[in-house]
């Protein structure tokens, strides 16, 4: 399975369920979100590999959880779906919107395969460094999303995503590149908010 290759659900020994996952999920979706040290304990145990600052707002759905990987500073908002049939993983500066959905299962496009023999596969997603996925969007089996790029509200991003740029729409396409010009842009707004909260508490 964890090779891209057909596999039958079935067959997976015990020992591999993914049953152990989906009992932490379960777990963190019945506390409340006050507890955040708690719930936060709890997804470290359920990840295969964490940063140091981690948080997922709850509820969370995944198929293992023990697939997904996440860097440094990683946030991901409520109803996020991980299958992590395959492995899932993150880079830094990581933040997901409400309601994403990240499929790494897949079925045959042949129906007689598909529907008589059950046969399934899963394709790994690899996700930058300094990312934003906005809510409600899917990333399909396979997809790589490169680093500082923006992923807009309700994508299904179908195809790989460069370094540096915006892709919207189903299927997903590269709308604006994120350009020098367009970062100084956002560091001057950054800068001119500090400046105003300043000179606001200096009064």
């Amino acid at each position: 399975m964890m090779m891209g290759e057909l596999y039958l659900a079935r067959n997976i020994k015990p020992e591999n369920s993914s049953q152990r996952g989906k009992l932490i999920a379960e777990e963190i979706n019945k506390m409340s979100v006050g507890n955040r040290d708690k719930i936060i304990e709890k997804e470290r145990k359920l990840f295969g590999k964490s940063g140091k600052i981690l948080y997922v707002t709850p509820p969370i759905y995944v198929a293992y959880g023990s697939h997904i990987e996440v860097g440094e500073n990683f946030y991901a908002n409520k109803d996020c779906i991980f299958m992590d049939i395959n492995t899932i993983r993150f880079g830094n500066n990581v933040i997901i919107g409400p309601r994403c959905s990240f499929y790494c299962a897949g079925h045959p496009l042949d129906p007689e395969v598909r529907n008589r023999d059950r046969l399934e596969f899963g394709l790994p997603i690899h996700v930058g460094d300094d990312v934003w996925i906005g809510g409600n969007s899917v990333i399909l089996p396979g997809i790589t999303i490169g680093n500082n790029s923006v992923v807009g509200a309700g994508s299904v991003v179908t195809k790989n995503v460069p370094d540096d740029v915006v892709v919207a729409g189903n299927p997903a396409k590269v709308i604006k590149n994120i350009t020098e010009q367009e970062k100084e842009k956002w560091r001057m707004m950054r800068d001119n908010y500090y400046s105003k909260r300043e000179k606001s508490s200096n009064k």
